[in-house]
């Protein structure tokens, strides 16, 4: 069975006067997730931020910014019009879009183009492509509006391909649970002090958020053997006692390659398996973003079986 890994992914952040996002209410978010067609699953929240589980993967919102991540083929550009439409592009400080190549891309609803159009109508900016065009590739969208990113503003991403082992043996197996993954995954010990919400999806597919402050965590898995799919998010600096947290997911899910983003976050790659960087890039963005891409190839990984068809 085949499903689409790969997400979409809107960030705003809005102006002082707006008011806090997080006053808008449940009901509004529930609205404009269902416009990319997904629902809230379940939710947590904190005294900084609310975690929505989506049916196709999260929603986070802040006081001041939200950020919405949605897999499979839902339209995310359809919730961040509609969030444009409500809010006002005036209330709006940045914007980024990002959407990583699919594997079947025909059965997307719209292509990167189409979405870039409909929101650029709304909220000029600026877009670029990342990363080979024949191989793994995103493309990312900014606003163009005046506006200054804090020094913090921090965010990775780990975005894993072809997993093996224990782990990826289990997330394929029957009868699983939610707990042995999360102690398959050692998130409480990598992640100490964090709340979790998680889903396991049938027959397989599971999603976690976390939430510990202001801070966050995502984790969406897609384990489907020839197209397995792995994608990890924080807003955590990867310093001091994180600073192993890449290394140490690579470790248990063992994936073939993998893709490292960077906004204003620099890569670690003390503790990665052996590999090979097939290549990398720095993108500047006028708004105080400093995004770096990587992708990585591990060795020796897997003998390809040919298929008959």
């Amino acid at each position: 069975m085949f499903f689409e890994g790969s997400e979409k992914k809107i960030e705003v952040i809005v102006t002082p006067g707006c008011g806090s996002l997080r006053e808008l209410g449940k009901a509004f978010w529930t609205e404009m997730v269902a416009s990319a067609n997904a629902e809230i699953l379940s939710s947590i929240s904190n005294e900084k931020c609310d975690a929505y589980l989506l049916s196709e993967s999260s929603l986070f919102v802040w006081h001041d910014r939200f950020l919405m991540l949605t897999c499979g083929t839902t339209n995310l550009a359809n919730a961040a019009l509609r969030f444009i439409e409500q809010i006002g592009s005036d209330n709006i400080a940045f914007a980024s879009y990002q959407r990583k190549n699919e594997y079947l891309s025909h059965l997307q609803s719209s292509a990167f183009a189409d979405d870039l159009e409909r929101i650029r109508a709304r909220l000029p900016g600026n877009a670029y492509r990342i990363g080979h065009l024949d191989s793994h590739h995103h493309y990312i969208y900014t606003s163009s509006k005046p506006f200054q990113a804090a020094a913090d503003d921090v965010t990775s991403e780990l975005l894993m391909y072809h997993i093996r082992g224990e782990a990826a043996d289990y997330l394929r197996a029957e009868n699983q649970s939610a707990a042995e993954i999360r102690r398959l995954l050692t998130l409480d010990a990598m992640l100490p002090g964090f709340e979790f919400d998680d889903f396991l999806f049938e027959p397989f597919g599971y999603s976690i958020n976390g939430i510990c402050g202001e801070r966050y965590m995502t984790i969406h898995i897609t384990p489907q053997e020839n197209s397995s799919y792995v994608s990890f998010e924080t807003n955590l600096p990867l310093e001091g006692e994180h600073a192993q947290l890449f290394a140490r997911l690579l470790a248990i899910l063992n994936p073939g390659s993998w893709d490292v983003i960077g906004f204003n976050s620099g890569c670690n790659t003390q503790g990665f398996p052996a590999h090979l960087c097939l290549g990398s890039c720095a993108l500047q963005t006028e708004q105080g973003y400093n995004i770096d891409f990587s992708h990585y190839q591990q060795l020796c990984h897997e003998v390809l079986i040919p298929e008959p068809m």
